[in-house]
C-alpha cells in the first residue's frame, strides 16, 4: 500500500496533573501553550503547526494516541479504504474535537498488536502566529518510540500496511521507521518490551549547544536525566533523555540523517547491544528510562 504522509503531527499523553506537566514543558523544555476550550485538555507546540503535544487528565500517565498528517485528503480516504479491507475498524473524529485539535478531517483506529490508537489526518491547521523559541531552539516534534509485546508484528504492520519505511534496526531490540516520504531517519520507533507502553517522545533542536544548556538547566531543577548525553549510531543524533513530572521519558536531540524519496540507502541491522545506541560509550540508561506510561485505549472505546 503506497500511502503518503507529511509528518508526525502530534502525540497525545495522559497526565495525572496536566497543569504541572504543562508548566514543565513550558518552563524547562521550551514548548508554547496553545489555547484550548476543551475540558481537561492542554495543548502545547514547538513549531508553527497547531500543536505538538496534547495532555489529557487521567488517573495514570500514559500514551493516549499518536497522530500523523497525510499528504492530502485523497491519501486519508485511501488509508480508510485499505484499513477496511484489512477488517480494521476506523472511526471519524467528530467535528467538535477536530476544531479543538486543529484538524481538518481525521480518523482513528487501533494498531492490532500494540493496541496503540493511531490518528490519520488531513488539512491540519497552522498556528495563528509563528512559533518563537524561548529557552530552547526547538525545530519540531521529532519522533515517538513505543514498546510492544509483539514487536515483530507491530513493526510489520507499520511497514507492510501503512507504508512506513525502515531506516535501521538494532537487532531484536528496536526498529526505526519514517512515515514515507518524510525524510527524517525516524518518526516512529518500535521497541521490544514486556508490555505495550510509551518508550519516549522526542523534540529536535537546531543547535548542539541546546543539548548542553538543557542538561544543566534540568540538573539545576533536579529533573532526572536518565540517558546521555551521547550520540546515536543509527541516526547520528546527539541525545539527552529525561523524565517529566509523571516519570514519562522525553528526549531532546540534535541532528538526524535525512533520506531522499528516491533511491535511499538500504536499512542496516546493528548488533543488539548498548554500543549500538551510543557512539560515545557512555553509561547504560538509568533503570527508569522508558519505563513509565502504558498505552491506553480511551479514544477507541464505546
Amino acid at each position: 500500500m503506497h500511502l503518503r504522509y507529511s509528518k508526525l503531527a502530534y502525540v497525545a499523553l495522559n497526565a495525572t496533573d496536566p497543569e504541572r506537566t504543562g508548566t514543565f514543558l513550558r518552563e524547562l523544555v521550551g514548548l508554547e501553550p496553545v489555547a484550548s476550550a476543551a475540558k481537561d485538555l492542554r495543548l502545547y507546540r514547538c513549531d508553527n503547526h497547531h500543536h505538538s503535544i496534547a495532555l489529557y487528565r487521567a488517573a495514570a500517565p500514559g500514551l493516549r494516541r499518536v497522530g500523523f498528517e497525510m499528504e492530502s485528503e485523497r491519501e486519508l480516504d485511501a488509508a480508510r479504504e485499505h484499513l477496511g479491507r484489512l477488517g480494521i475498524q476506523t472511526a471519524w473524529v467528530g467535528e467538535a474535537e477536530c476544531r479543538s485539535l486543529g484538524l481538518g478531517r481525521a480518523l482513528r483506529f487501533t494498531e492490532p498488536s500494540s493496541r496503540l490508537t493511531v490518528e490519520l489526518a488531513a488539512g491540519l491547521a497552522s498556528a495563528p502566529a509563528a512559533f518563537k523559541p524561548t529557552l530552547t531552539q526547538i525545530a519540531r516534534l521529532g519522533h515517538l518510540v513505543i514498546g510492544s509485546k509483539r514487536y515483530p508484528e507491530t513493526t510489520a504492520f507499520f511497514r507492510d500496511q501503512l507504508n512506513f519505511r525502515i531506516s535501521d534496526e538494532v537487532d531484536g531490540w528496536v526498529t526505526f521507521m519514517r512515515c514515507f516520504p518524510n525524510p527524517f531517519h525516524h518518526s516512529l520507533g518500535v521497541a521490544a518490551a514486556p508490555e505495550n507502553r510509551l518508550h519516549h517522545v522526542n523534540f529536535m533542536v537546531t543547535d548542539l549547544d541546546d543539548i548542553g544548556r538543557a542538561m544543566y538547566r534540568l540538573r539545576k531543577h533536579d529533573v532526572p536525566i536518565v540517558y546521555g548525553p551521547g550520540r546515536h549510531p543509527p541516526s547520528g543524533s546527539v541525545f539527552l533523555y529525561f523524565l517529566d513530572p509523571d516519570g514519562m521519558t522525553l528526549e531532546l536531540s540534535y541532528g538526524m540523517e535525512e533520506f531522499p524519496e528516491a533511491k535511499p540507502r538500504e536499512p542496516r541491522v546493528l548488533p543488539g547491544a548498548f554500543e549500538s545506541f551510543d557512539f560515545w560509550g557512555g553509561t547504560p540508561p538509568d533503570p527508569r528510562f522508558a519505563k513509565t506510561g502504558r498505552i491506553s485505549t480511551e479514544d477507541m472505546q464505546g
